[in-house]
C-alpha cells in the first residue's frame, strides 16, 4: 500500500481565509514543496510554513489519525508543502467514504483529481506555470483563487477561472500585518470588484 509523507495532522481549528473561512476543519499538512516561496522572487514574500520533514503512513493510518482528532468535525483539509506531489483519488476516496468533505489548498503547478469538494489554489509562480486544469481528470473550475499581494504588487491576471477570487495582504515574518500592505489590498479590491479581501484570520486569532 503506497505511504503519504506527512508533515502533521492538527485540529480541529477554524479556516481562517477564502470562502469558508470561520469553518471548522482538521488539517492533514504533506511534506514537501516543489517550490520556494522568498520576498526576493516572484512571490513577494518569505514562506512561513516548515514542510521538510514528515512520517510515512499508509491511507488507513491516516484517516485513523484523523477520525481521532476529528470528533464531531467532519471536514478535512489538505495542504502542505504542496499536496498535489502525494495526494491521489485512493487517498480522497477514503476520506469522502468516511464521511469527510475534502478540501485541498496547492499553488496549483500540478494536476489534481476532479472528486475534491473544495479546491483552493494560492500561486506563487507566473501564470503560465500553472497546471491545476490539465489532464482529462482535472477539475474545470477552481473553486477559489486566493493571491497573496506585497506592497507594491499589481492585481494578477489570473488563468485560471474561479468561483470566487481572493486577495490578501502578506503577513510579517513576525505574524504583523502592515497596516500600509493592508491598504494597498483594499485599494486593489477597490479598483477590481470582481475581487474580494481575504485577510488570514487564523493569524489575527492566533490560531492555528
Amino acid at each position: 500500500m503506497k505511504k503519504y509523507l506527512v508533515n502533521e495532522i492538527f485540529g480541529p481549528t477554524l479556516q481562517g481565509e477564502g470562502a469558508r473561512a470561520g469553518t471548522p476543519n482538521i488539517w492533514v499538512r504533506f511534506a514537501e514543496c516543489n517550490l520556494t516561496c522568498s520576498a526576493d522572487g516572484e512571490a513577494g514574500f518569505d514562506c512561513d510554513t516548515n514542510f521538510s520533514g514528515g512520517e510515512r503512513m499508509d491511507a488507513d493510518e491516516l484517516l485513523a489519525r484523523t477520525i481521532a482528532l476529528a470528533g464531531p468535525v467532519q471536514s478535512v483539509v489538505f495542504s502542505g508543502g504542496e499536496p498535489a506531489l502525494q495526494l491521489d483519488e485512493e487517498l480522497i476516496d477514503a476520506f469522502q467514504s468516511a464521511g469527510f468533505m475534502v478540501a485541498v489548498e496547492t499553488n496549483g503547478t500540478r494536476p489534481l483529481p476532479s472528486i475534491i469538494d473544495w479546491l483552493s489554489v494560492s500561486p506563487k509562480t507566473a501564470e503560465h506555470t500553472l497546471r491545476v486544469l490539465s489532464g482529462k481528470d482535472a477539475k474545470v473550475m477552481v473553486d477559489e483563487l486566493r493571491y497573496v499581494r506585497a506592497i507594491g504588487q499589481a492585481i494578477p491576471a489570473p488563468c485560471l477561472q474561479a468561483r470566487y477570487y481572493y486577495i490578501s495582504p502578506a503577513f510579517e515574518s513576525d505574524g504583523s500585518l502592515k497596516r500600509e500592505t493592508l491598504d494597498h489590498c483594499v485599494g486593489l479590491v477597490l479598483a477590481n470588484p470582481k475581487w474580494r479581501l481575504s485577510v488570514q484570520a487564523h493569524k489575527l486569532w492566533r490560531i492555528r
